[in-house]
């Protein structure tokens, strides 16, 4: 499944909820089912700039794939991040790095998060396409 199709899966699933509290109870849900969060990588080095809330994203490359550890110390962000890791996490960076979506725009977040939490979610982007941009650019 590429990015835009796993995009569309995960904007017509909460679409199919009933109303925004609906929806970020399910935000929510997504985050509490991330994988506990490598203490090891629970440093400055990993945490990303631009959140309000803490957020430590950890890079993994492995056999030219991308697999990303993260967590937050806030409950929808970590939602976010959960969201952010279903459409990143397994992609190659050239996929990651190609991509051009907007996120916030295709699950329709962008007029239902705050001004810091939609920074936040940019921030946590960035941060993912910097990381690819960087393993892309490595020498096998």
């Amino acid at each position: 499944m590429t990015i835009i199709e796993t995009i569309e899966q995960l904007a017509a699933k909460l679409a199919g909820l009933p109303d925004w509290e609906d929806r970020y109870t399910e935000i929510i849900a997504m985050g509490k089912g991330l994988p506990l969060y490598p203490e090891e990588f629970r440093s400055d080095q990993f945490k990303v700039k631009g959140c309000q809330s803490q957020v430590w994203l950890h890079p993994r490359n492995e056999a030219g794939v991308l697999h990303f550890d993260a967590d937050s110390d806030a409950l929808i962000v970590k939602g976010l991040v959960a969201l952010l890791m279903n459409v990143y996490s397994g992609r190659t960076p050239a996929e990651i790095v190609a991509s051009n979506d907007d996120i916030a725009k295709e699950l329709s977040l962008e007029q239902h998060l705050s001004p810091n939490r939609a920074n936040g979610l940019a921030s946590m982007i960035k941060q993912i396409r910097l990381y690819a941009l960087a393993y892309s650019l490595l020498k096998p």
